[in-house]
């Protein structure tokens, strides 16, 4: 083998860990052309799950993996949110179902072979900015190396530390994923899901919350969210300001064919116990 091929492997090595993906474009902005990521997924040092993307491969690729890439490696601003980052912390065990779905929040359009990588769950990808501000310019902060301090991240963002490696993996906080899980009511969730996550948030921060509710921009949301906190009266909810949240006026129906709650003025199904 050539010094020079040598070293471009060796330069690969250094830029791509094992188990994590790139397209194309970083490879050919890195100085890898086409024809030698041919060879090189010829001679096994990358494999192409799907046209256009290559990982250095390591056992079975799991999400995480995807989502880490495309985070520090190829600085999309998308983070683990809603369902999935409830789960995350430990919050499914009150429910009866497995999730088979990874949700993900941006403010930008993610690449389209996402949805055609094989063997693992699929991929749903939300608006991050359709009810509270976006967020973006913390990709760059973020490093593979464990020696290096993780960023404090704007949003109620938090950062895991994933897999051996102790890869950041960013994910919304508990205070935010509850706010991105109510805005799919009534559509892609269920009231039932969301009182029974709702149920579990007993260590709810109030001051974070307090802040997101504040920012947040859609009423629904926000009378939601009172509604299923007032149905488990957690200790943190009493320390919430709601004065200074903005509430809206007038009715909003959710729950088509429910029952009005009078003191949220939203229709909520009738089994809900409404007030």
């Amino acid at each position: 083998m050539s010094e020079l091929k040598r070293g471009k492997i060796n330069q690969l090595e250094r830029l791509l860990p094992e188990g994590l993906l790139v397209d194309a474009v970083w490879l050919e902005a890195h100085g890898y052309s086409r024809s030698l990521r041919s060879q090189y997924v010829s001679g096994g040092w990358l494999d192409s799950p799907v046209r256009g993307v290559y990982w250095r491969p390591s056992g079975v690729l799991r999400w995480e993996q995807v989502v880490i890439s495309l985070q520090v490696l190829l600085g999309y601003p998308v983070s683990v949110g809603g369902r999935t980052a409830l789960e995350m912390r430990g919050y499914s065990h009150y429910l009866y179902q497995a999730q088979q779905a990874v949700h993900l929040y941006t403010d930008r359009k993610l690449p389209s072979w996402l949805s055609k990588l094989t063997d693992m769950p699929a991929f749903i990808v939300h608006n991050r900015s359709r009810f509270l501000p976006a967020l973006s310019g913390y990709s760059d902060q973020l490093s593979l190396d464990p020696a290096e301090a993780s960023p404090r991240l704007p949003g109620a963002l938090d950062i895991d530390e994933w897999g051996p490696w102790s890869w950041p993996l960013v994910r919304s906080a508990p205070e935010r994923a509850i706010l991105e899980l109510i805005d799919e009511l009534p559509g892609s969730t269920s009231f039932d899901m969301v009182d029974k996550f709702m149920e579990g948030l007993v260590t709810l921060r109030p001051r974070k919350m307090q802040a997101l509710l504040e920012e947040a921009q859609s009423v629904k949301v926000k009378r939601l969210f009172f509604f299923f906190a007032d149905r488990h009266r957690h200790q943190w909810l009493d320390m919430i300001e709601r004065g200074k949240i903005d509430l809206g006026k007038g009715k909003r129906m959710i729950a088509r064919g429910g029952k009005l709650n009078k003191t949220y003025q939203i229709t909520v199904p009738e089994d809900m116990d409404a007030l």
